[in-house]
């Protein structure tokens, strides 16, 4: 019935959007259907190119031989709890920084609102920040990894929108009950601020997840490399062949297919996630950054 009551304009904009968010699922989709499927096929296929989105040559070994890596077990473990340690504590810096700053009575708000600021236009540079990390002896830690990069301002800004958009009568009325401000804080304001603190948890998670520059810099212990080193040396810096000619002993090696069957696993856990929050994640993005 919508369809029939539809004008000419709006068909005519229904089917370009349409076209649109198709070919934008294609371009996004394809990449990732292609490295499944080159995982799945055999090594000749690739090297010729004849490999698109179905594989050839089907195949499960390079995902057996990935699996069997000694450490890929505990570059894994590394990584989740890098993840899980350094989006807990991203969150709660973030709700702490953004939660004051959301309210206008605060003392000296517009310079400390400046500070945070400043992080997003000047950046510390890399040597700086190693001296700070050597200097506070969190070389060879979790804390090397998950502390330098806890908050991000542009994310506290998002938070900060999000909190100033809770009608202060929710606040008032915690306050006639007789919750404190950290009460309010807890009971109150974050429950309303799931779908918010859900999708920058997200981003934290992602950004935490894919992160394998500061364990280049402050880790040397390799029982301490998250599964991004891994994948590095797999994928990056060319090395399949050698590697698992050194774990197998095995010359005939799948080596394509297992840098494609590593960037599979590697890719997985955020992948079945996602579903899971994918509907805070609109409403989230959408709540935070336009200030109603």
């Amino acid at each position: 019935m919508a369809f029939h009551r539809m004008t000419l304009g709006g068909l005519a904009f229904t089917i370009i959007n349409t076209i649109i968010l198709g070919l934008v699922m294609v371009v996004t989709l394809y990449p990732f259907l292609y490295v499944v499927s080159a995982s799945l096929s055999d090594q000749l296929f690739i090297q010729q190119g004849r490999v698109g989105i179905i594989p050839m040559g089907f195949q499960w070994e390079a995902y057996r031989r990935v699996l069997e890596f000694p450490m890929l077990g505990r570059s894994y473990l590394n990584t989740v709890t890098y993840t899980v340690v350094g989006t807990a504590i991203s969150l709660a810096l973030t709700i702490c920084a953004a939660y004051p700053l959301s309210r206008k009575e605060l003392p000296g708000r517009k310079l400390l609102t400046g500070i945070v600021l400043l992080p997003m236009l000047f950046s510390g540079g890399l040597i700086p920040t190693f001296l700070v990390v050597n200097a506070l002896g969190m070389r060879d830690s979790i804390w090397a990894i998950v502390i330098p990069t806890a908050i991000t301002s542009f994310y506290v800004f998002i938070q900060r929108t999000f909190f100033e958009q809770i009608p202060l009568e929710v606040e008032d009325a915690a306050k006639i009950d007789g919750c404190s401000m950290v009460q309010t804080l807890i009971k109150i304001i974050l429950p309303l601020s799931v779908p918010s603190l859900v999708t920058i948890g997200l981003f934290y998670a992602v950004n935490q997840w894919n992160s394998f520059f500061p364990a280049m810099i402050y880790l040397n212990d390799e029982n301490l490399f998250p599964v991004q080193i891994l994948l590095r040396s797999i994928v990056i810096q060319n090395q399949t062949d050698q590697v698992m000619v050194d774990v197998f002993d095995d010359k005939s090696l799948i080596s394509e297919s297992i840098k494609y069957a590593t960037l599979v696993v590697a890719t997985l856990p955020i992948l079945i996630i996602y579903p899971f929050i994918q509907k805070y994640f609109v409403q989230g993005s959408m709540m935070g950054s336009i200030k109603g």
